[in-house]
């Protein structure tokens, strides 16, 4: 009697989620698994291109990857895992359509479970915080904070009011990592570009604030590399405060721990990310960080036919000195953990022995604006226009599939010929405003 294939389900269409069903469409034989993919949208975000993306470098739909397109062999479901029974090997999952049938969660079924739905932003108790905070994890957020600086600037050039135009005018962003800092190079090399348009503004006139928690800004490009992006940040009048904490942003007006007041209507959430909420509704174990707790193998440990990987996982870095390291929840990690993942999946069907994750740090590379970076590769250290370069060549080596590759090229190729892109957008947030207004429903367009 023919053997069923194996039923192999995926949670999460991330770079974790979708380069190990990429790697399993191409290596698993005719019959011998099924691959499920779900995830809440259609598509993988490469999110290292989504400060370029804000700054207008790169469009929007080319930091995305289609997964149904991709993963042609794979099954693609659009929907959001509400819980998990491994010990039923069941996860129960909300679709569009069962929003729309009003039946409830669906269940599917399966055999191996591979887990990677990644990590939300990590939020804190600021006053203020939830009403007036922007993230900047995914390309909706970082297309909408684009069209609301510029639509500040707009703001800050029609008033005539002293107070909304100072407001306008002043960006905070709270965050020393990688996204918060080249979140605001980006931003911050684009806003003042596009000021020179405007007839009543100067790029002096824009005020932008990076708020750190600790002592120093890009700790994974190291510290001498650190200091040099804080020298390059603080060249350009970017005022970044070290050892400080946003307490509240109430009103919209920033309040400082060191006291420090800034009344400011753009205030960008950066500080850190968490592990996935779904995590905390299955049978498998966590640490004290809410990450799967993993074994080098990628296994989940103690539990059989259950996988993990990228932010989600806490997997054992066996570089490290310290036996209780764990690697950290990074790209880095999650690029090269999708190899061994797909690869201990298919061992573990064909009853083969599996392989541990063991991973050297090589270096980190970060942008500070149009031809700015750092980075710190092989021990060797750029800055400048060197780094810059070697940013871009590494991101355009890691973004999934040829076809992206060549649009990303393409545009940064048309980007350096010609002027760069300052058009706001931002009505696309509000599609039908202008149908219901000519419609006279009394509704008007969302203020920004």
């Amino acid at each position: 009697m023919a053997k069923e294939p194996a039923r192999i389900l995926v949670v999460g269409g991330g770079y974790v989620g979708m380069y190990t069903a990429l790697r399993l469409q191409r290596k698993l034989r005719r019959g011998e698994a099924t691959v499920i993919v779900i995830d809440p949208e259609p598509y993988m975000t490469y999110q290292p291109f989504l400060p370029e993306a804000a700054a207008g470098s790169i469009s929007p739909r080319h930091v995305v990857v289609p997964l149904r397109r991709t993963l042609d062999k794979c099954q693609v479901v659009i929907g959001e895992v509400r819980s998990i029974d491994h010990a039923k090997r069941a996860a129960a999952i909300n679709t569009l359509a069962t929003h729309e049938e009003g039946t409830g969660a669906v269940q599917i079924r399966y055999d191996e479970l591979i887990l990677a739905p990644g990590s939300v932003s990590r939020t804190l108790p600021v006053p203020g915080l939830a009403e007036y905070g922007i993230g900047f994890k995914t390309v909706e957020e970082a297309i909408g904070l684009r069209n609301h600086v510029l639509e500040q600037m707009d703001i800050a050039s029609s008033t005539r009011d002293p107070a909304v135009r100072d407001a306008a005018l002043t960006f905070v962003f709270v965050g020393g990592g990688y996204a918060g800092v080249e979140a605001l190079a980006e931003l911050e090399d684009m806003a003042r570009y596009a000021a020179r348009y405007y007839h009543n503004l100067e790029p002096e006139d824009l005020r932008f604030v990076l708020v750190e928690a600790t002592g120093r800004i890009l700790p994974e490009v190291g510290e001498e590399m650190g200091r040099y992006a804080l020298r390059e940040l603080r060249g350009r009048n970017i005022d970044i405060r070290l050892d400080t904490r946003l307490d509240s942003c109430a009103d919209r007006v920033a309040v400082l721990s060191d006291g420090s007041r800034f009344p400011t209507r753009t205030l960008v959430w950066t500080a850190g990310v968490k592990a996935h909420p779904v995590l905390a509704a299955t049978d498998l174990p966590l640490n004290g960080r809410g990450r799967l707790k993993c074994t080098a193998a990628l296994t989940v440990d103690g539990v059989e036919h259950a996988w993990g990987a990228g932010d989600a996982a806490a997997v054992p870095d066996l570089t490290s000195d310290d036996p209780g390291a764990v690697c950290a929840p990074n790209a880095q990690h999650a690029v090269r953990q999708t190899k061994v993942l797909a690869d201990n999946v298919l061992a573990s069907l064909r009853d083969k022995p599996l392989k541990e994750y063991r991973h050297k740090y090589v270096g980190s590379v970060a942008s500070l604006g149009l031809h700015k970076g750092v980075a710190y590769l092989y021990g060797r250290k750029l800055k400048g226009y060197p780094a810059w370069f070697m940013h871009r060549a590494y991101h355009l080596s890691r973004i999934p599939t040829f076809n992206r590759k060549a649009r990303v090229l393409a545009e940064w190729t048309l980007t350096g010929l010609f002027k760069r892109e300052i058009v706001s957008l931002g009505s696309l947030e509000n599609p039908r405003a202008e149908f219901e207004l000519a419609a006279d429903t009394g509704r008007h367009p969302e203020a920004s």
